[in-house]
Order: C-alpha cells, then structure tokens, then sequence
C-alpha cells in the first residue's frame, strides 16, 4: 500500500456580515457569478449549486476577454448549514470551508489540496483573491 503526501493550502478571511448572510452569499448562485473571480478582468458569467450531500456544483470562470475560460465544479461530500462546506474537485482533489459566525463577523477559512501544475503561492494567491473579492462583495451588498 502506497501513500502519497498531499499539500495542504490554506486562505482565510473575516467578513463583518452575520454568519448567515455570508452562508447564503456563497452558496446562492446569483451571488457566486457576482464575486467568483481573482480579479477584475475575470468574471463568473454562469453557477450552478446544489449544496447538498451528493450534490454537484459547476462555475464557469471566464476571462472578460473571452481568451479562456474553465468550469469549476465537483460534489458536495459534507454540509452542515452555516458551518462547514466539504467537497472534492473534479480533479479529486479535496476542499474544506468553516465558517465561524459571532455576531456581526464571520470567519472563513478554506483549505484545499494543491495541485502540481502551478506554485503553491500563485495557487494561495489566486484563493485568496477569489475570498478577498468576496468579502468585498458580501460587505457591500
């Protein structure tokens, strides 16, 4: 039996919205396609989101330009509502989200299985970018 070491990354932010609005604005489709993206030349123009057990999601992530574009997407392994987000990638790679709600904040935190494509800081920076723009979003709207 083999086993092989996955690298774990980690990004993180407090967003100054109550636990259940950041729940709802990460998990609502309408509200994915307005924040999903590293950055202002990207968008989100289509999301799909069944978060249940079993359930898939999908985002298409596109540049504004039309140059590239991908589908983000995999199956929902564990929800527990205004908690915890598990899901695999369809690449198979693994995701956990906590979110920790007191009062008016809430603190997510993403850990996720770097792939070997890319550094492991352009991918920290590239999550990380996403969760800034949602925090932006979520505290704006």
């Amino acid at each position: 039996m083999s086993t092989t070491n996955v690298t774990k990354i980690t990004v993180q932010s407090t967003i100054n919205a109550p636990v259940e609005k950041v729940w709802n604005f990460w998990s609502l489709p309408e509200h994915i396609t307005q924040w999903c993206a590293a950055s202002d030349d990207w968008h989100a123009p289509k999301a799909e989101n069944d978060l249940t057990v079993g359930g898939k999601f999908s985002t298409r992530m596109e540049a504004k330009d039309g140059s590239f574009g991908f589908d983000f997407g995999g199956v929902y392994d564990e929800v527990k509502k205004n908690e915890l987000i598990e899901y695999t990638m369809g690449d198979g790679r693994k995701v956990v989200v906590t979110f920790s709600g007191s009062g008016n904040e809430t603190k997510v935190v993403e850990t996720f299985d770097a792939e070997n494509t890319h550094s492991i800081e352009m991918q920290q920076g590239g999550w990380q970018a996403i969760l800034d723009n949602f925090k932006k979003y979520t505290e704006t709207n």
